[in-house]
């Protein structure tokens, strides 16, 4: 995407109409606009995301030029507006906000009615509008508004960005690369195939049998239950998160009291034996339970023992022929002939022996159902005669938990009473305590309701398998069946593909931001990107993590954005990829105020090679800066002149 030119009409500072032509040249991709503080550095950047999204960061909402305002009769009304040209996948779009102030017989600026929003572009020289019911859908096409931040940021967007990094909150990066890097495409087509596996559950004939109708309600309302606790665990996550974070907040203040140091320690590694506890009580109730699976058959061993004494000589009462039934016997005598070729008939010795053999052969001879019964009292027998001592033995270590953990919770509660009674520090430990029963409350619920699911994933399994066995004994069910059968190939073949794609993303990316983040911070440092997208820092001399300062923070911030436009720019380049995504322009307000200038040479340098164009606010006392290290790239200077010393009233030139 690149911006042409923005159109601004009495938008804060800028009085009347006033218009920006931005550098375009892929040599010279740069455009620098300087200005005083308050001329309209900030207001000009934030015109961007109101033409594009309608959202500003003022806390003033109104927009209206305050000297054009002044000038207005009661009863009059002005325009803001902005209208920002670019070009996006090769075609021309002219986007255009607008909002109607008037004022009022008491002189008071109002809003009227809601912001006109306008996207135009050309097709076949012709201009055409995009239809108001597709104006959000064709502005997410062009850029979302979610991913805006990465493109168009200050100074202190950049730092919460570093902060959240920091802290190991790697999420919303990981939705901005999946976004930006084509990743999206997958996970549409993955979610449209669910939705089709779901349609084809609904299409079964259930009058070719009752039952089926009754196992689709079934799966249907245990679909239902899943997707609920799948709702519920979403909402822990984000729940956990803000409270995880005022715990590591409040253990931190904590532990700066000298006094209570000690004290805390020996709580924190109350609390890791307390988590440790707990997990090996889960364990062993999981191991207690799979040895009761047993139970049966170790209470069924005394009967099991005696029938094998009365059975162990069972074979002496099989006589029956292997693979012969009384049908091939009966068949002989009818017919006459043995099959060894003597003659049958009434009375004679062959005839005898054929009667006799008649009460030894199925369905009268039992011998063979005795052995297999004897089979499997020995198979049960063997794995019940350790169930007891397994038994015992776990459910020792159950019983054992609670001694140890109430001594725990008891050595938790005396530090805590402790520090409760500690100046300054009462207030933050009894908040403290709060936070972390709520976070204890949460995970138990989440505990719960995953055991649920698993329980309810379970049966609706197996009355899919039900449902399944009945489909195939109709026409129109088994095509059903085979259609179902591809989405669910595809959809597994499309996660397979996703997942591989996901992981060749990030481990590019992680060595495409590691090469930018080491040249402007230099070799001294490497980056890691988790499977979560946070982002861990290795300092190379020693091999071990490091805290970052915040201006490491932020030289992330830049190496992560910049590393996924270069791979954006990549991936548009490639001929025959599977994800094609498109390069977006970087819109900076006073983006090197953060850097020594040692680094700002460097951030100089690598941005305007990286993006595919550069749109830098600054101030006039880093002009000299910008001209110093960027002044080969820079296609356009710009500058704001206040026409007084109140600034309200700013131009361009």
């Amino acid at each position: 995407m690149l911006l042409n030119s923005l159109k601004i009409k009495d938008f804060r500072q800028f009085k009347g109409e006033q218009t920006i032509v931005f550098a375009a040249d892929p040599q010279k991709n740069v455009t620098v606009i300087m200005g005083d503080n308050g001329t309209g550095k900030t207001t000009l950047a934030q015109a961007f995301t109101w033409c594009l999204y309608g959202e500003t960061d003022f806390a003033d909402k109104i927009l209206l030029c305050k000297a054009t305002s002044r000038d207005m009769m009661p009863g009059d009304s002005q325009k803001v507006r902005a209208e920002l040209a670019l070009t996006h996948k090769g075609v021309e779009y002219t986007i255009v906000s607008e909002q109607l102030y008037i004022k009022d017989s008491y002189g008071i600026i109002k809003t009227r009615g809601q912001r006109k929003f306008t996207i135009m572009y050309k097709q076949g020289g012709q201009i055409e509008y995009v239809k108001e019911s597709r104006l959000d859908g064709r502005m997410k096409e062009i850029l979302p508004f979610e991913l805006a931040r990465y493109f168009f940021f200050d100074g202190e967007r950049i730092n919460v960005m570093s902060k959240r990094l920091s802290q190991g909150k790697g999420d919303e990066f990981a939705r901005a690369v999946r976004s930006l890097l084509g990743l999206d495409a997958f996970l549409a087509a993955i979610e449209h195939l669910k939705k089709t596996i779901k349609e084809y559950d609904k299409q079964y004939d259930v009058h070719s049998d009752s039952k089926i109708a009754e196992y689709n309600e079934k799966i249907q309302l245990l679909d239902t239950e899943i997707e609920r606790i799948d709702e519920r665990l979403a909402d822990i996550d984000h729940e956990e998160t803000p409270v995880t974070e005022k715990i590591e907040e409040l253990l931190i203040q904590i532990e700066k009291n000298r006094a209570s140091s000690g004290l805390a320690e020996k709580k924190k590694k109350l609390i890791a034996r307390r988590e440790s506890l707990v997990a090996t009580k889960a364990r062993n109730v999981g191991e207690l339970l799979s040895a009761f699976k047993r139970a049966p058959s170790y209470f069924a061993m005394k009967l099991m023992r005696d029938c094998l004494v009365l059975l162990k000589d069972e074979h002496k009462m099989d006589k029956s022929v292997p693979n012969i039934n009384d049908k091939t016997i009966k068949h002989l005598i009818e017919r006459g002939r043995c099959i060894c070729g003597s003659e049958v008939c009434t009375g004679n010795k062959t005839f005898i022996e054929l009667t006799k053999l008649l009460e030894y052969v199925p369905p009268k001879n039992i011998g063979d159902s005795i052995s297999g019964f004897r089979g499997k009292c020995q198979e049960k027998v063997r794995n019940a005669e350790t169930m007891f001592t397994d038994f015992e033995a776990k459910y020792a270590n159950v019983c054992a938990f609670d001694s140890d953990y109430d001594e725990v919770l008891q050595d938790i509660y005396d530090i805590e009473q402790q520090l409760l009674g500690m100046a300054d520090v009462g207030k933050l430990q009894s908040d403290l305590m709060r936070y972390e029963t709520h976070l204890r409350k949460l995970r138990d619920e989440r505990v719960s309701i995953s055991g649920d699911k698993r329980v309810k994933e379970t049966d609706r399994d197996r009355a899919g398998t039900e449902r399944d066995k009945l489909t195939l004994k109709d026409e129109n069910n088994r095509r059903v069946m085979r259609y179902k059968a591809y989405a669910q190939y595809m959809h597994d073949s499309l996660c397979g593909q996703y997942a591989t794609e996901e992981k060749r993303i990030r481990e590019e990316l992680e060595k495409t931001v590691n090469e930018i983040f080491q040249s402007i911070l230099g070799d001294g440092f490497s980056l890691a990107l988790t499977e979560k997208y946070d982002v861990l820092v290795t300092v190379n001399e020693y091999g071990g993590s490091a805290e970052t300062s915040t201006a490491q923070n932020i030289s992330i911030i830049f190496a992560f954005i910049a590393g996924v436009i270069q791979m954006a720019r990549a991936s548009q380049e490639r001929e025959g990829g599977l994800l094609v995504s498109e390069p977006y322009p970087l819109v900076m307000d006073a983006p090197l105020s953060a850097f020594d200038k040692t680094r700002i040479q460097t951030v100089c340098d690598v941005l305007p090679k990286i993006a595919e164009q550069v749109i830098i606010f600054i101030k006039d006392a880093d002009g000299e800066i910008a001209e110093e290290h960027l002044g080969s790239r820079i296609g356009k200077r710009l500058t704001f002149h206040a026409a007084n010393d109140s600034k309200i009233e700013t131009y361009i030139s």
